[in-house]
């Protein structure tokens, strides 16, 4: 079975959900995270905290510089994941249309061969 990462995108400057809706959007994950877990499907996920929470590492050299903030200048950032593993792109598109219903867009990318092994 391939593996799939599916992020979830948080753009900046979309209006903020009610409190309502967050509870809704969380109730939902948790409902796509059981049949994920249910299905075989799951491998993790998770949610991550702001942009601004980041820390950058860079090595230069042989020579490493941290520097606060996102790595990218850029309004979208990831916002949460999964890591799926399924037959095929299909069904991953599937999980996907789930996850976005539940939380807003979401990214699907195949991880390359060599980490499948």
């Amino acid at each position: 079975m391939k593996q799939y990462l599916l992020s979830v995108h948080f753009v900046e400057g979309a209006p903020t959900p009610s409190d309502e809706e967050t509870q809704t959007m969380f109730r939902e994950t948790g409902r796509i995270n059981d049949d994920m877990q249910a299905a075989g499907a799951w491998v993790f996920g998770g949610g991550l905290t702001s942009p601004d929470s980041a820390t950058v590492v860079r090595v230069d050299n042989g020579t490493a510089t941290m520097s606060d903030g996102p790595f990218a200048e850029t309004k979208e950032h990831i916002a949460g994941f999964w890591v799926i593993k399924c037959a095929d792109l299909d069904a991953a598109l599937a999980w996907a249309e789930r996850c976005a219903a539940a939380c807003g867009p979401v990214e699907v990318r195949p991880f390359d061969d060599l980490s499948q092994a």
